[in-house]
């Protein structure tokens, strides 16, 4: 599968994501809210980016565990506590977004949210990745009660009584 970035010359030049993308495949994949949660459960990274950085990391984690590659992400949507914030520092999320996802951008947008799960989190990435082929998924972590299937930032979870 490899995406088309669609970007017409009669809109805004696209600087950080693309206009459109068209993705042909027989997976897709849903990845489920991240936030700068670590291991334990606990937000780590006080600053935007940092927790940007760490969210991110965990977007990309669970696509890879699905068989998945940055260039493979045709969606993702940045929910964050503080727009102006997020503005303000969007030079190095950018730079923070090349080096761990590389240029192939997906379509994207920001959404101002007045809070998230954890009450520390500044910033939650989700996102829609389309693959080729059958799974070449990463075995999860053999957790037979499908709690670690979860994932995402705790509060799906939670607020559905999983």
């Amino acid at each position: 599968m490899s995406p088309e970035r669609i970007n017409p010359a009669q809109l805004s030049p696209a600087r950080g994501f693309s206009h459109a993308v068209a993705a042909t495949g027989s997976r897709l994949v849903f990845l489920a809210g991240q936030t700068a949660l670590d291991v334990g459960g606990g937000v780590v990274g006080a600053t935007l980016p940092e927790q940007f950085e760490r969210a991110l990391s965990g977007l990309l984690t669970a696509l890879a565990a699905a068989g998945g590659a940055p260039a493979d992400l045709v969606r993702v949507t940045v929910y964050a506590v503080d727009v102006a914030d997020y503005r303000a520092h969007a030079p190095e999320l950018g730079r923070i977004w090349r080096r761990l996802a590389g240029r192939d951008y997906p379509a994207m947008a920001v959404v101002g949210v007045v809070r998230l799960w954890d009450e520390e989190a500044l910033v939650e990435l989700d996102g829609i990745a389309v693959l080729d082929g059958p799974s070449e998924a990463i075995p999860h972590s053999g957790d037979p009660s499908g709690e670690a299937a979860c994932g995402g930032s705790r509060g799906a979870a939670q607020a559905s009584g999983l």
